[in-house]
């Protein structure tokens, strides 16, 4: 199964995000900021992350910045921007995301977004 890594401060919003996808099939895995999300992706690349912009240590903005300096020429995950901002779309465009939640978002709007770029099923490697 697909493992998502869920960078969100907000811990309901973390826990909602873990229960919504878990029922979902895939294995989730959580960080509260941008320190700890490089420390999940260090011990395990994650098929897609799902980034919250506004957080306290370290913001979203930091962590792609140093998340695509360590894993640009390598395999990366996307990630999946979650934000209450007004320019959402365009913010996420210049940090090089796949894609954006505006927050609030609801659970189908979710699970919709995860499985465009972390579908559950992947395809049998030829061989």
């Amino acid at each position: 199964m697909p493992t998502i890594l869920a960078v969100e401060d907000d811990p309901d919003l973390r826990s909602l995000l873990t229960i919504v996808l878990e029922q979902e099939g895939y294995v989730v895995t959580t960080a509260t900021n941008g320190r700890e999300a490089l420390s999940r992706v260090e011990e395990q690349m994650p098929d897609l992350i799902l980034l919250d912009l506004r957080m306290p240590v370290m913001s979203g903005v930091e962590f792609v910045a140093q998340y695509q300096a360590r894993y640009g020429s390598g395999p990366r995950a996307p990630f999946i921007v979650m934000t209450a901002g007004e320019h959402a779309s365009r913010r996420c465009q210049q940090l090089g995301g796949r894609g954006f939640l505006p927050k609030p978002f609801s659970a189908d709007e979710l699970v919709e977004v995860v499985r465009r770029y972390a579908p559950r099923s992947r395809p049998a490697a030829s061989g």
